[in-house]
């Protein structure tokens, strides 16, 4: 009987809590990295891809660029202070929201995979595939070269 009881409250406390899945995020964005961006007080992690860091470099030809502040200035770029509308799949383990993000209905998560500034993160889903395919086969962004996968470098820095 403690066990149904227990499983009830559960469920009732779970039907109140908000659906982050319907959360929308909107307005000017400031760009950390090639992967996270803040909307006002709201911490944004681009869902799906990852990309390097600020001061992570590739090599290109044996010389070390710095594909971190490309990858950067990439998304910079495409935002180009337009509003950025963030649809929230969730949050991660900084509390940062997991979120698909737009500018003109633009998919700012797929272009920036799509033109090898970030790659498809596997291990949190499969959804930039197709597009990281294309990306190394065209040898765009950090493809032009080599490079450690970002949550290596994160790992070893």
């Amino acid at each position: 009987m403690a066990a149904i009881t227990w499983i009830f409250s559960i469920l009732f406390i779970f039907s109140f809590a908000p659906n982050l899945a319907s959360k929308t995020i909107t307005g000017n964005a400031k760009v950390v990295d090639g992967d996270t961006i803040h909307i006002g007080l709201n911490k944004i992690r681009l869902h799906g891809i990852d990309a390097p860091e600020t001061n992570q470099t590739c090599e290109k030809k044996n010389v070390a660029w710095l594909c971190g502040k490309e990858s950067t200035q990439a998304l910079i770029n495409f935002i180009n202070n337009k509003k950025v509308i963030c649809n929230v799949k969730g949050t991660d383990q900084y509390k940062r929201y997991i979120s698909v993000c737009f500018v003109n209905k633009l998919d700012m998560n797929e272009f920036m995979v799509k033109n090898g500034w970030a790659i498809a993160y596997r291990f949190y889903s499969k959804d930039y595939t197709e597009s990281e395919d294309k990306a190394k086969k065209d040898k765009v962004g950090i493809w032009q070269g080599s490079f450690q996968e970002p949550y290596l470098f994160r790992k070893n820095n």
